[in-house]
């Protein structure tokens, strides 16, 4: 009997033994019905059987072994896919979802062996079979991924939002503090909770922004007119206050005003001034330039110390990156900074760059006067 043909006449057997499997997957399998427990299994089955009874060429079968193969545009998700989904939420992990097909694979085989004697025409069966268990295999672990990746996106955006009260609340106190002169413990105490506060909150930022592009939505900006060197003189203050042992060189070129969202740009001042602080040498000062032309502004930061070598400059703006000798220190950044600075400059019809010597490492901004507004 051809492999198809006995897919489909037993079934029941099949079904059987792929529930028994799955119920040893625990503990997302615990409380499930029969039906859970066969998720579109039916479907995938019935799916391989007419796959196996569909003449193919060897390009098709060369594409399916590789699970990529070909679908029709706008047809709708397969039974693999579909089941994928409800794996995800139902709580299973990506090594459960695989192992259900590897046990569908020698359950089907084994089933079907020792019923029938094979003929040489059915090792092609078993080829196209394996084809076939490949290609779902593929489908079920790409809309896998992509459900869990959706979830997670979607609570870290309600994490972000959720932790700003208690932050602000924790800010708030701290300026209060700060404010009653109650004695200089108390004055450095309060100090140091709001250098604190003023941290988290921008690591809440990076992780909002990051969330939003994961989700497809991108970085909104809202341009209006401004004065470049009141934006950056006014963060570089900022972060002099919060690093007072730090040196931070603020110059000003030409005309700097456009149109811009200013509160980004603060973020990206931020960013590349922190990031100079975290990996520049400490006894060296972090330089800030502005610079205005007849139709841009640059701005650029820079710092001494070690170079940074080409492979790493070539990954800096890629999102939770570090440099190879960064990976474990410097644990108040989420790796997320780079990235956000390098969208923010896109979401303006701008670049930045990266270069880094013996001499310094340098990032510029090159940001057009005139941004288009953005949701």
């Amino acid at each position: 009997m051809r492999l198809a043909d006995f897919i489909l006449r037993d079934m029941k057997h099949i079904l059987a033994e792929w529930e028994a499997f799955v119920a040893t997957q625990l503990p997302a399998a615990r409380n499930l019905d029969s039906l859970a427990l066969r998720d579109h299994a039916p479907q995938i089955l019935q799916a391989i059987a007419k796959d196996l009874r569909t003449p193919q060429t060897s390009e098709a079968q060369r594409e399916k072994s590789l699970g990529r193969a070909s679908k029709v545009p706008g047809a709708p998700d397969t039974a693999a896919q579909i089941h994928a989904i409800i794996r995800a939420r139902g709580g299973f992990n990506i090594n459960q979802l695989v192992a259900e097909y590897r046990a569908l694979r020698a359950s089907v085989l084994r089933l079907w062996m020792d019923q029938f004697e094979l003929v040489a025409a059915d090792l092609d069966d078993v080829m196209r079979f394996n084809e076939a268990i490949d290609q779902a295999v593929a489908e079920s672990v790409d809309f896998f991924n992509a459900e869990v990746e959706q979830s997670r996106n979607l609570l870290l955006g309600m994490l972000g939002h959720d932790l700003r009260s208690p932050l602000q609340t924790i800010q708030m106190t701290a300026s209060y503090l700060a404010a009653l002169n109650a004695g200089e413990k108390v004055s450095e105490a309060a100090a140091r909770l709001i250098r604190s506060g003023a941290s988290m909150n921008s690591l809440l930022d990076d992780l909002c922004d990051f969330n939003r592009m994961k989700l497809g939505l991108g970085i909104n900006i809202a341009p209006i007119e401004i004065d470049l060197a009141h934006v950056v003189g006014d963060t570089v203050d900022q972060l002099r206050a919060a690093h007072p042992d730090r040196r931070i060189d603020l110059e000003m070129k030409g005309n700097v005003q456009g149109a811009w969202d200013g509160l980004r740009l603060q973020q990206v001042v931020s960013n590349l001034v922190l990031n100079a602080i975290r990996y520049g040498a400490p006894d060296a000062s972090v330089r800030v330039v502005v610079t205005g032309d007849d139709t841009e502004v640059h701005l650029a930061v820079r710092n001494s110390g070690p170079a940074i070598d080409q492979l790493t400059l070539e990954r800096m703006f890629d999102p939770l990156s570090r440099g190879p000798d960064q990976e474990d220190k410097h644990a108040g950044g989420l790796g997320l900074g780079l990235y956000i600075a390098s969208e923010i400059a896109r979401a303006h019809h701008g670049s930045i760059d990266a270069r880094s010597d013996q001499a310094e490492t340098a990032f510029e901004v090159r940001l057009p006067r005139r941004a288009f507004q953005t949701t």
